[in-house]
């Protein structure tokens, strides 16, 4: 069988960095005499003869896939923006991706046509869904006989039926959808008493034929769960585990049943993991196989992103673009204020040297009363400046979840991009003078178009020096969502921008004369 890693095999690995699907060879970084390209080529049928002369008839036909996934239009897959490969791209046109809901799965709660109705109302356009089951209400995707235990060979279809329905309704209103594959959380302490995979609650193993135990009562974090360990040489493993790997590719195989027939899907493995990089990788590569000639952008999630300089899992995320499609890096969002910025920026740095791809942040934490100047929304704006291509408010009592804080941050966000999308921008703190430690961040296309943010008031000079001409400016509340006062200024030195309060603000100034 041709894979990726085999066809890598043979190329000049310090020369060629690239991703290969079934239909589609995507050169994501070309390094050539300093020159970087990215190509996409059609060439499903080359590989199909390529197989036909190569392949024995029968080994060709063992791996014609099962299921028959929908025929979708290519503009209607998400993928990196091709202007510019920082950013996603959707239906055609690049996208800035902002969300926020008030669960992580939303497809087990019952109001969830409501959540997708007012963020997409707002401008939202951005989920993030486990697969997860554990909070109160939940069901489980295997079938529950009347006796209380599960039954892995079996199917829940109730689980299944709402999933689907989550994406059919994203689709239809252009919301793309993270799904994270195995949460840590459903596995231990408490959770893992209700789960169908503890040998306790099914009939298909015991404790000593499926190689895990009854009880797991310390915090996932610690990575002593062998579940996370079913992969041959891994630290935990053990044979027994074999058999909760067949259940754990089964349940891949049909949430991708389901998945792989919509374009607006980005995969995540695992929430937050500790655990070594090689179990994700397995499922980053299985799920790009079980994809065969449709286009997936697959990752996985690190603990130790707020700490991105000493964390050798984030390390490898980012400098192995052929395994890890995008990135992200929401555990950044456990930082504050300028260690906030500069570790975000030091991660998009990092990613600049090796292979330009979205970095996304599905969660940002923070919660606090004061819908203006809390942590959650200073830190959601510090990462849309900071240059993330996808950023979400992470759900109660871990974040602001959907609340009327977040709903003016996003508003305000896009108030901005009436005026310039960020994509044609970059941070340029340079041009700031007279500045303290997080009082004011900046994002520009020099000469044209500055956007700041002040989180708590503040005053600092920009440098204009080099455009001796006329400049307007608007403030937007980040408290409200709404524009502030327009003001104008001539060009050709350093001007001073005092923030209206104390609360947090963003100012675009813009050769153009008007805003909205």
């Amino acid at each position: 069988m041709i894979t990726v890693k085999s066809i890598a095999a043979v190329l000049p690995s310090n020369k060629i960095q690239f991703v290969l699907e079934f239909n589609y060879l995507r050169v994501k970084t070309f390094n050539f005499f300093n020159m970087k390209l990215l190509v996409s080529i059609h060439i499903a049928s080359i590989l199909l003869l390529f197989l036909a002369c190569q392949s024995d008839p029968t080994e060709l036909s063992d791996n014609v896939k099962k299921v028959q996934f929908a025929d979708l239009d290519e503009r209607m897959v998400i993928r990196p923006y091709m202007e510019n490969l920082r950013y996603w791209q959707y239906s055609g046109e690049p996208v800035l991706l902002l969300g926020a809901t008030n669960n992580d799965n939303l497809f087990q709660s019952a109001d969830m046509k409501e959540q997708l109705d007012l963020l997409s109302g707002i401008g939202g356009n951005f989920i993030r869904n486990t697969m997860s089951s554990r909070d109160e209400g939940d069901i489980w995707p295997f079938y529950k006989q009347a006796d209380g235990l599960y039954d892995l060979e079996k199917w829940n279809d109730q689980y299944w039926k709402q999933f689907e329905e989550l994406l059919k309704l994203t689709a239809e209103r252009n919301i793309i959808v993270q799904i994270e594959v195995w949460d840590r959380f459903d596995f231990s302490q408490d959770h893992w008493q209700l789960n169908p995979f503890n040998p306790r609650n099914n009939i298909n193993y015991s404790v000593s034929t499926g190689g895990m135990a009854e009880e797991y009562p310390h915090h996932p974090g610690g990575d002593l769960q062998p579940f996370f360990h079913s992969l041959e040489g891994m630290p935990r493993y053990k044979p027994e585990l074999g058999k909760i790997r067949a259940y754990q590719e089964k349940f891949v195989e049909k949430m991708l049943s389901y998945s792989l027939n919509y374009g607006h899907v980005l995969y995540c493995i695992n929430n937050e993991t500790n655990t070594p990089v090689e179990w994700g990788q397995y499922w980053i590569d299985f799920i790009e196989e079980e994809a065969g000639t449709n286009l997936v952008y697959v990752t996985d999630m690190f603990d130790r992103f707020l700490e991105p300089q000493s964390c050798e899992s984030c390390q490898e995320a980012l400098t192995n673009p052929g395994e890890y499609a995008f990135v992200d890096a929401s555990q950044l969002n456990w930082n504050n204020g300028q260690e906030h910025w500069d570790n975000l920026r030091w991660v998009m740095e990092q990613r600049e040297k090796v292979s330009l791809r979205p970095v996304n942040s599905v969660k940002v934490y923070g919660k606090a009363g004061s819908p203006g100047s809390n942590g959650g929304v200073l830190r959601f704006c510090r990462d849309v400046l900071g240059g993330f291509a996808a950023v979400r408010f992470h759900r109660p009592t871990a974040g602001n979840g959907l609340n009327e804080a977040a709903i003016a941050a996003i508003k305000a966000v896009r108030k901005i991009e009436t005026v310039e999308h960020f994509w044609n921008l970059e941070p340029q703190q340079g041009l700031l003078g007279s500045r303290e430690p997080n009082e004011a961040y900046l994002t520009a296309s020099d000469g044209e178009t500055y956007v700041l943010l002040f989180p708590s008031g503040g005053a600092v000079e920009l440098d204009l020096s080099q455009h001796a001409k006329p400049f307007y400016g608007r403030w937007i509340s980040i408290a409200t969502g709404e524009w502030g006062s327009e003001f104008e200024f001539q060009g050709g030195g350093s001007t001073q921008l005092t923030s209206p309060d104390s609360e947090g603000w963003f100012v675009v100034v813009s050769e153009r004369d008007s805003f909205e």
